[in-house]
């Protein structure tokens, strides 16, 4: 055998103990994830990029703004709904434990729905919780437990608030000719937000519980 073959040999070898090696230990390099990475953004909060949806940059931009400060009151509405559902006690505990977690869960949707919408208008949604606890106008609670019927306050609050927000802003919307914004506010967020305060609010009508007046 020449230096040369022997030379071949060796490499081809040694390659093929690399390989085993690197199949020993999770495969070819090219399936390694690349850890960490970090660059810039590809686009800032509070612009928007040019959409193929037959509507100007402006009224996108206006529309952005307006919806991304509902998806942040959305958003504290549904996590005051959950803090509730863990938090509710007393004799009605059973039916409103059920019915906040059930609002939370449509609530989870309607924040879905907003996002989705700003980001189809070329924007950015609002989404981690320091941004939105910085931007919601519903007011913070306190950490620990709250009787029932002022937890109920809390949460009829903030859909009066969002409501009073989406009927304002769904006729802007529509003014400056975007009514794909004006159906969201007003068939999802709004009437979501109607139904849910009307099934909250008939808790804390004063009725006598055994014998009438």
């Amino acid at each position: 055998m020449t230096r040369k073959s022997a030379t071949i040999r060796q490499a081809k070898s040694g390659n093929g103990r690399l390989r085993a090696a690197r199949n020993r230990v999770g495969g070819d390099s090219m399936a390694t994830p690349l850890m960490p990475q970090r660059g810039r953004e590809t686009q800032r909060f509070g612009t928007v990029v040019r959409m193929p949806i037959a509507l100007d940059e402006s009224a996108c931009m206006a529309s952005v703004d307006a919806l991304n400060q509902i998806l942040a009151d959305s958003i504290t509405l549904k996590d005051l709904y959950k803090k509730h559902h863990w938090q509710v006690s007393g004799h009605t505990f059973y039916s409103l434990h059920l019915l906040f977690d059930k609002h939370y869960e449509e609530q989870a949707e309607i924040v879905d729905l907003i996002a989705e919408r700003i980001q189809l208008l070329g924007g950015i949604s609002i989404a981690m919780a320091h941004d939105v606890a910085e931007a919601t106008r519903i007011p913070r609670p306190p950490k620990g437990r709250e009787e029932v019927p002022v937890q109920i306050s809390r949460l009829l609050e903030a859909h009066e608030l969002i409501a009073r927000a989406c009927r304002a802003q769904a006729e802007r919307a529509s003014d400056r000719g975007d009514e794909g914004t004006n159906d969201l506010l007003i068939g999802d967020v709004l009437r979501t937000n109607e139904l849910q305060a009307w099934f909250v609010s008939e808790h804390v009508v004063d009725t006598p519980l055994v014998r009438a007046e």
